[in-house]
């Protein structure tokens, strides 16, 4: 059986303003899926979470997203994580205006 690659982004929200922001190597965050750092080894998909929840001052909820590669960037897989990156869907500004 052929083994799938893995394409991961860690993902979590920011502690103060709650938005959602995806890891960007080496150690920053961004706001903005396309700039995430996409992951393809599991080791290193691993080390990748255990940082982000070791930064507990900045972020909460960290996790590991599954992302499509694109030419212009990872796009989000599943239907939640496509919801959660274009923001909150209580008002249209910000994320949902573009």
């Amino acid at each position: 059986m052929p083994v799938t690659p893995i394409s991961k982004v860690v993902t979590a929200n920011d502690l103060k303003s709650g938005e959602v922001i995806y890891l960007r190597f080496p150690h920053s965050w961004t706001p903005d899926l396309t700039k995430a750092s996409v992951i393809t080894d599991r080791d290193l998909a691993k080390a990748s979470l255990v940082f982000a929840q070791g930064q507990a001052n900045v972020v909460v909820g960290a996790y590991l997203s599954d992302v499509i590669k694109d030419a212009d960037g990872p796009k989000a897989r599943h239907f939640r994580e496509k919801f959660r990156s274009t923001g909150p869907s209580n008002y249209r500004h910000g994320k949902q205006e573009i």
